[in-house]
């Protein structure tokens, strides 16, 4: 099991490889793993949840890999909302279908322009990572 300290190291390493201004703290109260709040440009993570993930996904990938991959994934909502100004009065005045399918936009334009930043040794794993995420929605472990 990852201990809080860890995964702050991890984020922070990773954040300060890509030069990436981006602020982030613990939140144990965070219902997934990790996540990008546009807002106050910050990504919150919940260690617990973070090490859940990990284990059910099974993967023959270090957990140290395993968060690299998840925070890969939540930077590309960062990179997302820095590229696309998507109208996010969507998800407070916008009908269901609306909401559903900007939220699908979201999460697809995350793993695409994540995966841009992932090292060639992870683009594998981010991929698997990718596809078994898809299998767990239903577990309510997307960032969504």
């Amino acid at each position: 099991m990852l201990k809080i300290w860890n995964i702050e190291k991890i984020i922070e390493d990773t954040l300060n490889n890509h030069h990436l201004n981006i602020d982030y703290e613990i939140n144990n109260k965070l219902p997934v793993p990790m996540s990008y709040n546009v807002s106050t440009n910050t990504i919150k993570f919940n260690y617990l949840q973070v090490n859940g993930y990990i284990s059910k996904i099974r993967m023959k990938e270090t957990d140290e890999n395993l968060v690299k991959i998840i925070l890969y994934h939540v930077i590309g909502y960062y990179l997302d909302f820095k590229k696309n100004k998507h109208d996010l009065r969507t998800f407070k005045y916008g009908e269901d279908d609306e909401i559903a399918k900007l939220k699908t936009q979201i999460e697809m334009n995350a793993w695409v322009y994540g995966r841009t930043l992932v090292p060639d040794v992870l683009l594998q794993s981010f991929d698997q990572v990718r596809e078994l995420d898809k299998e767990l929605i239903n577990g309510q472990l997307t960032n969504i």
